[in-house]
């Protein structure tokens, strides 16, 4: 009687030490989004833009629409809105994809704080291909505000 729990006592200690783990199975590498082409944006940011003010725009309307004259076939973010003054200029910055394939777009304005200037609100109209990008779902947020989404199915 003695052997055998001695031998049930062993058993359950054997159990609970660390089993030798498998050799890990190698597995393709996640690739990450990115931009196969961008497009020439007229509101980029420009480097005389660090001697200005950044002022924030009103967003009325924002969307997205697929570019299917192009080839290949793009999207075109279309962004309508107001700026604070008649002397700002619109900037809009265009971020690579994130892991997530999040694209996020910053939209604001710039003025030179030297310029004396009318408060008078300048509407703007503004249409920016946003290029090519590798194969994946892609959503498009402005500002913060969810846009719409693409699917790309390019070869990068």
């Amino acid at each position: 009687m003695k052997n055998t729990a001695l031998l049930c006592c062993a058993f359950l200690l054997g159990a609970c030490l660390a089993q030798p783990s498998p050799v890990p199975i190698p597995t393709a590498t996640e690739s990450l989004p990115f931009v196969i082409k961008q497009e020439d944006n007229p509101y980029a940011p420009r480097p005389a833009d660090t001697s200005r003010r950044r002022r924030e725009v009103i967003l009325t309307s924002t969307n997205l629409s697929e570019r299917s004259d192009l080839t290949p076939i793009q999207n075109e973010l279309h962004i309508l809105g107001s700026m604070p003054s008649t002397c700002s200029e619109l900037r809009v910055m265009i971020n690579p994809p994130n892991r997530q394939y999040q694209i996020f777009v910053e939209v604001y304005s710039v003025v030179d704080p030297i310029l004396k200037c009318d408060n008078v609100f300048q509407q703007f109209n503004a249409a920016i291909l946003l290029g090519i990008y590798s194969t994946g779902r892609y959503t498009i947020w402005v500002n913060d505000g969810y846009v719409g989404d693409f699917v790309s199915i390019q070869d990068g």
